[in-house]
């Protein structure tokens, strides 16, 4: 099966010991301030699948305000619009293998259940999986050119089924039907093999290979660990995966479909996030979580060594694909403190074209923050790992207030990636230390385990001790220090506030569970096959694991809340329903506490629309300059409590 080596995009933490500030060393200079809506002028760039005849790249940008669909030349030159949704975000998948044709994809503002969508060459498009309610995700293409795979819960919401569908007529057939949660997660060439991958918990899986032709199922892995399909072999003779059997850390290996016989390809010292051959198979990619930067190798797939890749100093490759026939590569190039660029590279001539140029031009880029990898020990010993942002004007006389930043997840990790939201805070003086904190993924296996069935509790402790350590630093004011976070970010954030009510002096809740009962039972249908694992690792709703998930709910507990607090909510949220953010807002201000409560009528779980974005980043940062920067100024006509309902704003 041919499919697109999109990067993982995984930017990961350079290791690297703690360092005190020496402020002797701080920049003398001015450091100008920008508005939301200058960092909101950055642009977004994703994708980039060659035309047939390679002179175009396929991809999706947000230039216009949400995400639309564009071309570009392949050596450069203006972008041409495809689409032009003004309220939905429209995707790119890929244009066809054999004509302009073009798959796109979209859902119904964040709702998450994505169509995919054909771009005909008249200009006209097609909801080609117009099932309603149905969601539909693309896999790739046929090897002959003429078919193209996808998954679909239309038989069973449950469940995904595999498709093929025609070119020519947009007809499907099943292909494989799933009844007991094993994902497909890949094929072979010649349609002979499938993998297939059961979750045994959030950590672990069961891998499996199904013969078509013999109706055999074999599991590939012996004993419980974490395993992930790659890709076969262009000969359909070797499965490819990587599984932390054994390990701390994922590793690649290799399986022969005929002798059954394994063999270890690639083991680093981190973990392995993903590999995958090219379309005629003379390069394997693979991509690293390496603590702090993504790290992508290019190997020649005969004598498995990299191939050298263009040079962009302090800047890293976050992601790579080729072209059909091997001759191009296109790669996107930033750094924590530039949004990621679009080059292509011919291996041939060694010629590379810059194509976008996405931060504002209104933007000193001397004036953004590099991000540094700390390290601290929490509570019991256990050390931490975090991503620390300070504002370049900070300095010993010239003290400044902090947040601490906790990913979504659970077990999501934060990275290196460039972010407009926390570039806008910091450059307007507020210190930024996104913990990685017990149970986020990328440091092994025993660290990522650590937080299961404890959350609320030493995660908690964790972000606690992050901000002591922040105290300790010489640029930072210790009395205002708040927390912030996203999804389970944002969980953490009323927890924060809800069981250690002295530690934080303010909140921010983007779209938070608050309630994780509630949470659990209501999940979408389509994570049926993650259900179970998310059970294991949060506690099950339906058992006697419900007293201790009202336990660390904070909808339960708001009479402890005291601190200013701020929540932004998407009401098409699938994940974390829009109720868990009206209820905890009407539950601090029975407190008297001073609370703020935004909500977008057309967002769903995360905000993709460049005015929701400026709307909420700007909120954000006018919430902190009152009750965090400016705390204990005597603010005149302040009021306990406001509330925006951001459609009413625009």
């Amino acid at each position: 099966m041919k499919t697109k080596l999109l990067g993982l995009a995984i930017s990961m933490l350079i290791f690297a010991c703690k360092e005190e500030a020496k402020t002797e060393n701080i920049a003398t200079r001015d450091i100008q301030q920008y508005t939301i809506e200058q960092f909101m002028d950055n642009e977004a760039v994703a994708g980039g699948s060659f035309s047939p005849d390679n002179s175009n790249l396929l991809v999706s940008s947000n230039r216009s305000g949400i995400y639309n669909v564009y071309t570009i030349p392949v050596k450069g030159g203006a972008m041409t619009p495809i689409t032009a949704s003004d309220s939905t975000s429209i995707f790119a998948d890929s244009y066809f293998p054999n004509d302009n044709r073009m798959l796109l994809n979209a859902d119904g503002n964040g709702d998450e259940i994505d169509h995919l969508f054909v771009r005909e060459l008249d200009g006209t498009i097609k909801d080609i999986t117009p099932e309603k309610g149905a969601k539909s995700s693309f896999y790739g293409w046929s090897e002959d050119d003429k078919y193209l795979y996808f998954g679909s819960n239309k038989r069973n919401p449950k469940y995904f089924d595999v498709y093929k569908m025609s070119l020519e007529d947009y007809s499907s057939e099943m292909i494989y039907q799933d009844d007991s949660g094993l994902s497909f997660s890949g094929m072979s060439d010649d349609e002979n093999y499938f993998a297939l991958v059961k979750s045994v918990n959030t950590n672990d899986s069961d891998l499996f290979i199904y013969d078509v032709t013999t109706k055999e199922m074999t599991k590939i892995n012996d004993n419980q660990s974490g395993n992930s399909a790659q890709d076969f072999s262009k000969d359909s003779s070797t499965f490819y995966y990587t599984t932390d059997d054994g390990a701390e850390f994922s590793y690649l290996m290799s399986y022969d479909l005929a002798t059954k016989v394994k063999n270890k390809v690639i083991e680093k010292e981190w973990d392995i996030m993903g590999s995958g051959f090219t379309s005629q198979g003379s390069y394997m990619v693979v991509y690293v979580n390496e603590d702090g930067k993504n790290a992508i190798e290019v190997l020649d797939a005969e004598t498995m060594e990299p191939i050298e890749l263009p040079d962009f100093g302090d800047q890293s490759i976050t992601s790579v694909s080729f072209n059909d026939d091997e001759t191009w590569m296109r790669m996107y190039v930033g750094g924590s403190n530039t949004p990621s660029n679009l080059y292509t590279y011919n291996l041939a001539t060694k010629a590379q074209h810059k194509l976008t140029d996405v931060l504002n031009k209104d933007i000193n880029p001397d004036d953004l923050v590099s991000a540094k990898v700390i390290r601290f020990k929490s509570f019991d010993g256990t050390v931490i790992p975090a991503i620390y942002y300070l504002p370049k004007q900070a300095a010993k006389d010239n003290k400044v207030p902090a947040m601490v930043w906790v990913h979504g997840g659970p077990g999501g990790q934060t990275r290196q990636n460039f972010s407009s939201l926390i570039q806008y805070m910091v450059n307007h003086g507020y210190a930024i230390l996104a913990v990685n904190n017990r149970g986020s993924s990328g440091y092994g296996k025993t660290f990522f385990q650590m937080d299961d069935k404890n959350h609320g509790e030493k995660d908690l402790q964790d972000c606690v001790e992050g901000k002591n350590w922040l105290k300790t630093q010489s640029e930072i004011d210790s009395d205002k220090i708040g927390i912030i976070g996203g999804s389970y970010g944002g969980y953490m954030t009323m927890a924060a506030l809800t069981y250690t009510p002295d530690e934080f002096d303010v909140g921010v809740n983007i779209f938070g569970v608050t309630n994780w009962m509630r949470t659990l039972k209501s999940i979408p249908p389509y994570w049926e096959s993650f259900r179970e694992s998310l059970y294991k690792e949060l506690g099950d709703p339906f058992s006697a694991d419900s007293v201790r998930l009202k336990r660390i709910s904070p909808l339960f507990h708001t009479d402890k809340v005291k601190k200013p607090l701020i929540v932004l909510q998407g009401a098409q949220d699938p994940r974390v329903l829009q109720v868990e953010s009206d209820e905890i807002v009407e539950g601090v201000r029975k407190n008297g506490v001073p609370v703020e409560y935004v909500l977008f009528e057309d967002e769903g779980h995360g905000f993709v629309k460049k005015e929701n974005q400026i709307e909420a980043y700007s909120r954000i940062l006018k919430f902190l300059d009152k009750h965090l920067k400016n705390k204990n100024a005597p603010i005149d006509g302040e009021t306990e409590s406001t509330e925006i309902e951001a459609e009413d704003t625009k």
